[in-house]
């Protein structure tokens, strides 16, 4: 696989590559490149639809004038466990973070999220998450707060009482679940309306079929996720 970093020619390929509306494995596959690398490049480069070859090699010209020396960046990367490469570490951190964004996420939740998957335990103390982001401990909590409401971590308490903000593979279980069901209440709206404006209108045709296809939608989210929830658990690399 070749290294380095992207050329001019190879985001030209890239934008041919999502004109002709190709998944970024495919491009990746045509550039013998990572997918992260393209799912990075393209997202900060402003996304599939507005993603233009010439304005993104400019863009990544200019930040690279803007970083610190690499002696630097070296120093403050995070030492690894178990022989990791901690450049390839941390650029696949920053590669997952942008792709949780494109999710909807916001950027230090996105963050926060990455940090607690990509660590062997599945844990941090607010305090660890703060000094491995270089970020306040506000951020954190702020960013916390947030993904426990969608049910994305949960807190534990240590043999110290400290908390410390957990996710494993149930969470994740538990967050599909919860998704899934968050479209309850408009459904529910929905159908209220239904009786407002009259059964047999046109306005109250259309809630009713978005009211099925929301509840179909959830069921179908739901009865996948309790079949696929095994996989979870599975252990692999043994």
């Amino acid at each position: 696989m070749p290294g380095g970093r992207l050329t001019q020619q190879d985001r030209q390929q890239i934008a041919a590559g999502l004109a002709d509306s190709l998944p970024y494995a495919e491009i990746a596959r045509r550039l013998d490149r990572p997918t992260s690398t393209i799912t990075r490049e393209v997202l900060r480069n402003g996304g599939p639809n507005a993603y233009r070859a010439e304005l993104a090699h400019r863009a990544t010209e200019r930040r690279a004038r803007r970083r610190v020396p690499s002696a630097t960046r070296t120093a403050e990367v995070t030492p690894q466990p178990h022989g990791r490469d901690a450049e390839a570490v941390a650029e696949y951190e920053e590669a997952f973070t942008t792709v949780l964004m494109a999710t909807g996420l916001n950027k230090m939740g996105s963050r926060v999220l990455t940090c607690l998957f990509a660590t062997d335990a599945g844990s941090l103390t607010a305090a660890e998450l703060a000094q491995r982001l270089h970020v306040s401990p506000a951020s954190i909590s702020k960013a916390i707060s947030f993904l426990e409401s969608q049910s994305l971590v949960r807190r534990e308490r240590d043999e110290r009482r400290r908390d410390r903000y957990v996710i494993d593979n149930e969470l994740f279980y538990q967050a599909t679940i919860a998704s899934a069901r968050a479209n309850d209440q408009l459904i529910a709206t929905a159908r209220e309306g239904v009786a407002v404006l009259g059964p047999g209108t046109p306005a109250a045709a259309r809630l009713e079929n978005i009211a099925r296809f929301l509840d179909f939608i959830s069921e179908s989210i739901t009865r996948a996720a309790e079949q696929a929830r095994a996989v979870l658990h599975v252990r692999t690399g043994d």
